[in-house]
């Protein structure tokens, strides 16, 4: 197998991602056996990614549709590069600017001129009409992943829970955060996320695809091996950044430009989509039963369940779990504490932990 270069992967700010313990997860996985990986859960595609890497089938899928075009725009695409003349187009399309972000949005996340550029962007990819077929769609995929990366950057936290514009406006000395990022126009950031995309892009010779379904309502169970990685639920605490709907609702949005009207809360502060609780696939009030569905659902295949210690329900109940339905059952730690992660400790108790089933 050749060596894995882990500085070339996609940029990540996603909540709960793996980016920064992928040399681990590659030393856990590369001695199984596999040919075919499903990654169930899949969002900022940098898991995908690596077993794409490895030369491995792989099926990125994610519920949420922004996440499905990122894994449609790396790991499904082998060749579609988005060029210069692309971005141009793209850029300087004559099309009318449409004022939904502008109107609804106003001093929520982002300044006037920046709701406007999204509002010309956002209608500009939906509207690419430059190429046919799989090529448009992959185009326009990497379209939506540099809007993606660049509306994220400019975010405080890199997340659209909270109405807070004011943490980038107010004039104020800062001992966090980077205004520096933030002041850069959105233009030179979605270049550069260009860029960043086609350096990304690259063919492994086997076919990948990317899918947006509910992992618990999958019907294709055929796998070698399982990757899981559930959003983290903490014992203790609101788990609000473990419900992935509620922040990155407007990347969600976008993705969803034509029919955003009919989808918001116009009661929430922030304008969140309706009914963002009971999308969540991992709800604290159900989590158990949850898990059960999902390890039975892939018992015939080599299960990867990605965790963190402190979580519900526990490790040794998923273990015991996971035991019911597989022959062998192991696990490796290594300590690794979230972004925004509440949770205060060392490396005793800030540990992620993969669950193995063979």
């Amino acid at each position: 197998m050749n060596k894995i270069d882990f500085e070339i992967f996609p940029t990540t700010r996603y909540q709960g991602s793996k980016k920064k313990i992928l040399p681990w997860i590659y030393e856990s996985a590369k001695d199984l056996e596999f040919a075919t990986v499903l990654d169930a859960c899949g969002g900022s595609s940098c898991v995908s990614y690596l077993f794409k890497k490895m030369g491995k089938q792989v099926t990125y899928n994610d519920k949420l549709k922004f996440n499905y075009i990122i894994g449609k725009s790396l790991i499904e695409n082998q060749r579609v590069k988005f060029s210069d003349e692309d971005l141009q187009n793209l850029i300087n399309n004559d099309l009318e600017v449409p004022d939904f972000i502008q109107r609804n949005f106003k001093e929520v996340y982002y300044l006037k001129s920046e709701n406007k550029w999204l509002d010309k962007m956002s209608n500009g990819i939906l509207n690419m009409n430059h190429y046919r077929g799989q090529t448009l769609e992959f185009k326009k995929a990497i379209a939506y992943y540099a809007l993606f990366q660049a509306s994220l950057i400019k975010r405080p936290f890199n997340l659209f829970h909270r109405k807070n514009l004011t943490i980038r406006t107010n004039d104020v000395e800062r001992n966090f955060g980077n205004k520096t990022t933030w002041d850069k126009t959105f233009y030179n950031h979605y270049r550069s996320f260009i860029k960043e995309a086609n350096t990304l892009i690259f063919d492994s010779g086997v076919e990948c695809r990317a899918l947006n379904q509910s992992v618990l309502e999958m019907d294709d169970v055929n796998y070698d091996l399982v990757y899981l990685d559930p959003p983290y639920l903490n014992k203790e605490g609101s788990n609000e950044t473990s419900n992935y709907l509620k922040c990155y609702h407007f990347l969600e949005g976008i993705s969803n430009y034509n029919d955003w009207e009919n989808l918001i809360d116009f009661n929430s502060i922030n304008l969140r989509f309706r009914g963002t609780t009971e999308q969540n696939d991992f709800r604290k009030e159900n989590i158990y039963e949850t898990f059960e569905r999902l390890i039975e659902k892939f018992r015939n295949s080599t299960i990867i369940l990605s965790y963190k210690k402190g979580g519900q329900p526990s490790i040794n109940f998923l273990i015991e779990m996971m035991k019911r339905y597989k022959r062998k059952v192991y696990t490796k730690s290594i300590h690794y504490q979230y972004a925004l992660n509440r949770q205060i400790g060392d490396a005793k108790t800030n540990r992620e932990v993969l669950i193995i089933g063979i």
